[in-house]
């Protein structure tokens, strides 16, 4: 019997408390276990995680996900819905796919971010940037950045982002990077705002890794993983960023065609 988990950001509780409702009641149609979950350890034993929010509300369990095997699909409540299959007038369709377990599912990269004693999974990026308050506030930062131990170039910005095919369409498309498909093996090195006219992105494999040091820095850099601050380094203090051996299986109906999404949510962003 199909296991499933239902997730949802909390301001959307009250004006969709009929919608988690009918949800329920279709799982239970279904033949499906359901469960509302609140917490990671809520997770364990699903099969799959029925996600209603935005790309940040899906972000906020992938990685979790990925590590305990639970499949994710999302239901668009969010402004893009760049990881979402499926908007809000197809929950139904949405249910049927899981109970009836004819479904596709699309396998998407991880990073594995490293640095100190921290060890941190991502699934759109990592960036490395400035510090933008107080005494430690920095104009611009001076990066290394090494692919496989090989120099590739020392970058003045306002930080580097390392994404993957999933989160080429997130900040590092925003800050110049090319869009990947997600079935590239390969990662792109994003820098913001670079002092340079020859610094541009880097698409390079995913079996390599990539090191980070921050160079002459008067304050520290921060490290922000998926969106959220996870840490600081200093000068000389590597972070390293490879492949991670999780990866995450978001269920598909098969439809839609990855540049029939792009440039459905490329317009909907230009509007």
């Amino acid at each position: 019997m199909m296991k499933a988990g239902i997730f949802f950001y909390k301001k959307y509780l009250e004006e969709n408390r009929d919608t988690i409702k009918h949800i329920v009641e279709e799982l239970k149609k279904g033949g499906a276990e359901h469960s509302i979950v609140t917490d990671r350890k809520d997770l364990k034993g699903l099969d799959v995680l029925i996600v209603l929010g935005g790309d940040g509300t899906i972000l906020s369990v992938a990685t979790e996900c990925a590590r305990q095997g639970v499949k994710i699909i999302g239901i668009n409540y969010g402004r893009m819905g760049f990881l979402s299959e499926f908007e809000q007038d197809s929950v139904d369709e949405a249910v049927s796919l899981i109970c009836s377990g004819k479904f596709e599912t699309c396998t998407r990269s991880l990073l594995e971010i490293s640095f100190g004693s921290e060890i941190h999974l991502a699934l759109n990026d990592v960036v490395l940037q400035r510090s933008t308050t107080g005494r430690d506030f920095a104009n611009t930062v001076n990066i290394r950045a090494e692919i496989d131990k090989v120099l590739v170039d020392n970058f003045q910005a306002d930080g580097i982002i390392i994404s993957t095919p999933t989160g080429s369409t997130a900040y590092s498309l925003s800050a110049g990077g090319s869009v990947l498909a997600p079935d590239l093996n390969a990662f792109i090195m994003t820098p913001i705002c670079p002092h340079s006219l020859h610094s541009r992105p880097i698409v390079f494999s995913n079996d390599a890794e990539v090191t980070l040091y921050p160079v002459n820095s008067r304050a520290p850099l921060a490290v922000i993983v998926d969106g959220r601050g996870t840490g600081e380094v200093w000068n000389g203090d590597p972070v390293t960023v490879r492949k991670s051996a999780y990866s995450l299986d978001f269920i598909s109906n098969g439809c839609m065609n990855f540049y029939n999404k792009l440039l459905s949510k490329m317009s909907k962003w230009s509007t």
